[in-house]
């Protein structure tokens, strides 16, 4: 029997793979899904493509006309006097709310889950019940801030008369609420991807856990936390279910605070797409422009926030590698 000769075959294997390698021979199930994922993202950027085309042009008019008034009025009962104000005012501070209590609370339950915490059984159930939070619709959250937030706020008096606990604290605690899980699981999956060596040269040099985490662990994942975290406090600020819930006012707000007024906080609001919605509703081809203008100005309240967690990340990056 002859022996075959190890070296010879390992160059003839060599030989034959960068053959098929240079050959430039190509799968044809792996080009059909590529062909197929390309068609899906192109299908997929045209909707939006023509959803965003068509609001545009209905609403451009009105931001065109009267842009200043536009944001300056409250929601009235004649399309060429509505405004958002009040609505703008609303989402802003709910905004506040989910910044405040949602990105401290939610990053350290991260930093505690993924560098403190032991690998048992209690742990996992902690990351496997967050998981599925993560996936609760929103309407469940508003069922909850109902029952918590504006329970407890009616039943303790707090608020101004007749709010019977449905203000702009409940509605901005229930979407807070809503934004924790998602913080918290970007925010673990990006420290998850630090490299360990990371770890272990900071422990080399005699850092103690604490100088780790907060010297070279938290640098490294800030890009992939503020990307997470600006993401789902712009997904918050889309919510209406859990705001109609929680009793945001649907039509003309009573409230003539100004846009920094605290005293907003125990008072009855409203919010951007509450507001859409309202106009929405009405009937009559003279709010189809109110309404197409007020999705514009929402649209980019979020997509300033998207740009912001862009520019972040990138920042966070270039300082990462040194730039």
């Amino acid at each position: 029997m002859a022996l075959l000769n190890p070296v010879v075959d390992a160059d003839k294997t060599a030989a034959r793979v960068r053959a098929e390698i240079e050959s430039g021979g190509r799968d044809l199930k792996d080009s059909a899904f590529r062909t197929m994922l390309l068609a899906t993202l192109v299908f997929s950027l045209l909707v939006l493509g023509v959803l965003v085309y068509d609001v545009v042009t209905d609403g451009s008019s009105v931001l065109t006309s009267r842009l200043g008034d536009f944001l300056a009025n409250p929601a009235r009962t004649r399309p060429d006097e509505a405004g958002v104000f009040q609505g703008l005012r609303g989402t802003f501070w709910i905004g506040i709310f989910v910044i405040v209590l949602t990105f401290p609370v939610g990053i350290a339950a991260a930093i505690y889950l993924e560098e403190y915490a032991t690998d048992s059984w209690f742990t996992r159930l902690v990351d496997v019940n967050i998981r599925n939070l993560a996936g609760v619709p929103s309407v469940v959250y508003g069922i909850l801030g109902l029952a918590i937030f504006v329970g407890i706020f009616d039943r303790l008096g707090i608020g101004a008369d007749n709010t019977f606990g449905k203000t702009t604290t409940a509605g901005g605690l229930t979407l807070a609420v809503l934004s924790l899980p998602i913080v918290i699981i970007t925010s673990a999956e990006a420290i998850r991807a630090v490299p360990q060596s990371l770890r272990e040269a900071g422990y080399g040099v005699g850092a103690t856990k604490w100088e780790v985490v907060r010297s070279h662990v938290l640098p490294y994942a800030a890009p992939g936390i503020l990307t997470g975290t600006l993401l789902s406090l712009a997904r918050a600020l889309g919510e209406a279910a859990p705001l109609i819930l929680v009793g945001a006012v649907r039509g003309r707000l009573g409230s003539r605070a100004g846009f920094f007024d605290l005293e907003q906080f125990g008072e009855r609001f409203t919010a951007m797409p509450i507001v859409i919605t309202e106009y929405a509703s009405k009937p009559g081809e003279d709010w189809v422009p109110v309404t197409a203008a007020a999705i514009i100005i929402l649209l980019l309240v979020v997509l300033s926030f998207n740009a912001a967690a862009v520019l972040l990340r990138n920042r966070f990056e270039g300082k990462r590698e040194g730039k």
